[in-house]
């Protein structure tokens, strides 16, 4: 394939561009910074600009969308902007590019109404119920890349769900740094049910969408390890990984959804240089079950994941112990 990958610097991004580059694919990268990528060629910039997306396409017949606006607080209309507009205006100039396969990389939160997710498949995404900016822009941005498949131009989304591993600067690092300095409660002891991805079968599931886009094309698949844990395991886990003490102090989850939404109102008139340390949809995802059934997925796509979470847990390790 000749593959854009739009936000080729984040983390599941660059891994992207390495794993097509690897399999010998002519791989293109758009983003602000620079990929740091070996092997593919660079286009630095946003999305919403249109001249830099259009000579970023000339050529390409596949685009792997994952470029976002992420975060648990901020200005809607930064959310809305890279979101919703910057999708829609991807997936325009994609069609009219002659781009013939758009994977469309979006998450299990677009479907999240703030109870409990148990066994489910990709249910639709519901901007109208979806919790908090990030997943609300989110989920109408799928709708809009769903609504755009077609015979000329095939679309798919795919929702992998917290995705972690070696080098994670966002949920491993965030994890571990709070828990070393004391500030990372668990919620209702930690033992709601959830799903979460290690890198590599993210990466695998994503290209594994591009592939059979032929036959899996207007549909969106959740991408997990199958392998769901309590999250006070998880955090644990990944907590010895680093050789940090787990959290040994835990909240209910009534006193951490009204701290979040407190937090968010001091955020949106004094946002703080990280983010923020609790949020009511972050108290949500840690304190309900959240795990899914792989079942369309694995047929569909003709995937399983092939790391365990154990195995992903030793590689852990072995980062922190370089």
């Amino acid at each position: 394939m000749t593959v854009l990958v739009t936000g080729a610097s984040g983390f599941l991004g660059t891994a992207v561009a390495r794993g097509l580059v690897h399999r010998g694919d002519d791989v293109r990268t758009l983003q602000r910074r620079p990929s740091g990528v070996t092997g593919v060629q660079d286009h630095l910039g946003s999305i919403d600009d249109p001249a830099l997306v259009s000579d970023a396409l000339a050529g390409v017949d596949t685009v792997i969308h994952l470029a976002a606006k992420v975060s648990l607080a901020g200005d809607p209309r930064e959310f809305e902007r890279i979101n919703i507009d910057g999708t829609r205006a991807l997936l325009q100039a994609a069609a009219d590019a002659g781009v013939t396969r758009f994977v469309h990389v979006s998450s299990p939160s677009v479907a999240h109404a703030g109870v409990a997710l148990a066994g489910v498949g990709a249910e639709p995404a519901s901007p109208a119920h979806a919790r908090g900016e990030y997943a609300r822009t989110k989920a109408e941005g799928e709708v809009i890349a769903l609504a755009a498949d077609g015979d000329r131009l095939r679309v798919l989304a795919i929702r992998p769900h917290l995705v972690w591993g070696p080098g994670d600067p966002q949920l491993v690092e965030r994890i571990v740094a709070r828990a070393r300095v004391g500030r990372l409660p668990l919620i209702d002891g930690g033992t709601a049910l959830i799903d979460s991805t290690y890198i590599d079968n993210a990466v695998s599931a994503i290209i594994a969408g591009a592939d059979r886009m032929d036959t899996a094309h207007g549909r969106a698949y959740i991408v997990t390890n199958g392998e769901p844990r309590p999250v006070g395991e998880l955090i644990a886990s990944m907590c010895r990984a680093a050789g940090v003490a787990p959290p040994a102090w835990s909240v209910p989850s009534w006193l951490a959804r009204g701290a979040g939404s407190v937090v968010e109102r001091v955020w949106a008139i004094r946002p703080g240089a990280d983010e923020p340390p609790m949020t009511r949809f972050l108290a949500e995802q840690l304190s309900t079950a959240h795990w899914f059934d792989l079942t369309e997925t694995r047929a569909a796509l003709d995937w399983s994941p092939e790391v365990s979470l154990d195995e992903g847990f030793s590689r852990l390790a072995a980062y922190y112990d370089r």
